[in-house]
């Protein structure tokens, strides 16, 4: 469906969504132009797309609730679509294995969420059983996952100066709210990771100056990341699954390091319940997976239990439906 520079296109935006078109055209190697061409023709095809996501634990901006949803027999499909407009659900993919449906539901607070899991859970008559574990710690971020189409050289001149999650020494800090501008800065990002700050700033009527101020902060501060949404296999990564994992609760932060450091690793959080850590992998072929198995969750310290789901769709990321985004 695409091509070589395509990828490098795709693999240049996943290190920094906001990029600049030089940076982006140099390390894909091509001119601006052809590259923003490129991109355009890649959005128009719902293939790719940009978004500003805002970092819950940086932000208070509300708790994550991993939830494994068993669809009654047939009913998986109409139980996605309708589980996909609940403006709470952050991702949701259908999956094979122990489970049909994974949802990341954010709620604000318990209120919510009680609400929105045992009052007003959409398509509840279809569901034939569902297991809760709340995200308490995250050691790795999907904005932060870097394809290795592209040299080293280019993660350090394309992506921001950011400590990774798993490095954070302030990882339990108390978050810093955002402003009433930030706020409004990252809603007009969240459609559009890639808006010029002049389009922003005529928005919200608000100088180009403080708007370039709010969203320096925010990056700065590792509030806002601009994720890249684009399916796994379009960059060769047949292979896309959800790791549970059971580690003893001594071994859990050696484990959840040890694991974020891997390639694969596209988003890795410490959370409760049976499965105490809890992944989003890739890998280049199914076949890889005995191996990974083996050599890479055999070798994790502690370790209890493990599942695996498969992913057969993945119908939201970041808040955005993956096949409806806006050209």
């Amino acid at each position: 469906m695409i091509d070589a520079l395509d990828r490098r296109i795709i693999a240049a935006l996943q290190l920094n969504g906001r990029a600049p078109w030089a940076g982006i055209a140099r390390w894909a190697g091509t001119s601006e132009s052809t590259a923003q061409r490129r991109f355009n023709v890649l959005r128009e095809r719902k293939l790719l797309h940009v978004v500003g996501a805002v970092e819950l634990d940086r932000t208070g901006g509300g708790s994550s609730m991993l939830v494994r949803v068993q669809a009654r027999p047939g009913k998986g499909l109409e139980l996605a679509e309708l589980l996909a407009e609940c403006p709470e659900a952050r991702f949701l993919a259908l999956v094979t294995g122990t489970a049909d449906l994974i949802v990341d539901f954010v709620a604000r607070d318990n209120e919510e969420l009680l609400r929105l899991l045992y009052t007003d859970l959409p398509g509840a008559h279809l569901i034939a059983g569902t297991e809760h574990v709340a995200v308490i710690r995250t050691f790795s971020s999907a904005a932060l996952w870097d394809t290795g189409l592209l040299p080293g050289e280019a993660v350090a001149d394309l992506r921001p100066a950011l400590t990774p999650p798993f490095e954070r020494v302030d990882w339990d800090k108390a978050p810093q709210p955002l402003t009433e501008l930030e706020r409004a800065v990252v809603g007009e990002l969240a459609t559009d990771g890639r808006l010029p700050v002049t389009t922003v700033a005529r928005n919200l009527q608000r100088s180009e100056s403080s708007v370039a101020r709010a969203m320096e902060r925010l990056v700065a501060r590792g509030s806002l990341h601009f994720r890249t949404l684009a399916e796994p296999a379009l960059l060769g990564y047949e292979a896309e699954f959800m790791l549970w994992l059971s580690i003893d609760p001594g071994h859990l932060e050696t484990a959840g390091r040890q694991l974020a450091k891997h390639p694969g690793t596209k988003f890795l959080a410490a959370a409760t319940g049976r499965f105490n850590l809890v992944g989003h992998m890739v890998l280049p072929r199914r076949t890889d997976l005995f191996r990974y198995t083996d050599e890479v969750i055999g070798a994790l310290p502690g370790l209890n239990g493990s599942d695996v789901t498969l992913h057969l769709v993945t119908l939201k990321g970041a808040w955005t439906r993956m096949d409806q985004f806006d050209a």
